[in-house]
């Protein structure tokens, strides 16, 4: 343990993942489906929606769309899809995780809610308290903009609380509803998210003390944070003056970036630890793409094998922008191939641009 990270002793009163639970919209789609749907005949945007290496993705689109480019929804509208998809969403994902973890909701102490693809206050933390019926006296936290990173970034403050409450149950649940982010302006620029991103929600549950009686999750033992000023604009959701809505943006060059910083940020996060690379057994990272998934294992020495997770939640839903790792793990979790002791690394990509990583036991 070192003055720089405090928390990072791996001890039995660590924080651990006791329980996970996703949710997805009730409808999917497949990649030449969508095109169709889109009224797309541009050569170069099919090639990036059938070359992405996703299958399908769970989406919310409005019915029906328009014959060809166009935005079908106003912002408004995008806004209370958020909310309304985030809400139901973020709901099926939190009660999933109770039950894995053996919990009730009267059980929960702490209320973390994520999330990217729209605003509104107050967040989906005081409304998912009101809908379920979690206590009054339950402490929350919403983080919201961070992009496909947040979810480590908020798993962190949520571990940090948990130390700080031993033997209470915290939730955090990631809420993204991508198609809310949306824009159809037949610009290989919007394209290139449209083919991309899918909707989804992730929750887990923290608690430190005394080992789960249900749960055989791991400890969180260390986080670690890598920002890279230079590439703040790679990727990007602000305002659309000529759409009039706000508008994803993703820089070509971010998977390069990404991978580039990944071998210093893994050197930082194992540095003091005693573990080294080839001593880590489970990989658990963000769906960011096929060309981020790629850049990482390369510039990790990764085989598919290691992100066989990743890749399977890529095909099968898409990028789910924050909660996308944990969707990862809930795979890793119910394969059932990990055993007491092993090491494993959990990591997200985003905006600032950033890389977040985590270092767990079990």
């Amino acid at each position: 343990m070192t003055a720089e990270h405090p928390e990072q002793e791996d001890t039995p009163t660590s924080a651990r993942l006791v329980g996970v639970g996703t949710a997805v919209p009730p409808v999917s789609y497949s990649q030449p489906e969508l095109l169709e749907l889109f009224g797309v005949s541009d050569p170069v945007i099919r090639s990036v929606f059938l070359n992405s290496a996703i299958e399908r993705r769970g989406l919310t689109l409005p019915t029906p769309l328009p014959g060809g480019p166009g935005d079908a929804e106003t912002q408004g509208e995008l806004l209370a899809k958020h909310t309304r998809e985030g809400l139901r969403m973020g709901r099926e994902a939190v009660l999933a995780c109770l039950t894995d973890a053996g919990r009730e909701v009267t059980d929960v102490r702490h209320l973390c809610c994520v999330t990217s693809t729209g605003f509104l206050t107050p967040g989906f933390s005081a409304l998912l308290l009101k809908d379920m019926g979690v206590s009054t006296t339950c402490s929350r936290l919403d983080v919201v903009g961070m992009g496909c990173n947040a979810g480590l970034n908020a798993l962190s403050a949520v571990a940090a609380w948990s130390r700080c409450h031993p033997g209470e149950l915290a939730v955090m649940v990631c809420i993204e509803v991508c198609s809310a982010a949306y824009v159809f302006d037949g610009t290989l620029r919007t394209s290139v998210v449209n083919s991309l991103f899918g909707d989804g929600a992730a929750a887990v549950a923290v608690i430190s003390g005394a080992p789960d009686p249900v749960s055989s999750g791991p400890r969180l033992l260390r986080f670690a944070s890598r920002t890279i000023p230079e590439a703040v604009d790679a990727m990007r959701y602000d305002w659309d003056d000529d759409r009039h809505r706000f508008s994803f943006g993703l820089d070509p060059q971010v998977p390069y970036v990404v991978g580039a910083h990944a071998e210093e940020s893994l050197g930082r996060l194992l540095d003091g630890t005693g573990v080294t690379r080839s001593e880590v057994s489970h990989w658990v990272v963000h769906a960011g793409g096929k060309k981020v998934v790629d850049s990482v294992r390369v510039n990790l020495g990764l085989s598919r094998h290691d992100v066989r997770h990743t890749i399977g939640v890529l095909r099968d839903h898409g990028n789910l922008s924050s909660g996308s790792f944990l969707f990862s793990y809930q795979r890793l979790a119910r394969e059932g191939g990990v055993t007491e002791g092993d090491v494993g690394v959990l990591m997200t990509m985003g905006p600032g641009s950033t890389v977040e990583m985590a270092l767990a036991r079990w």
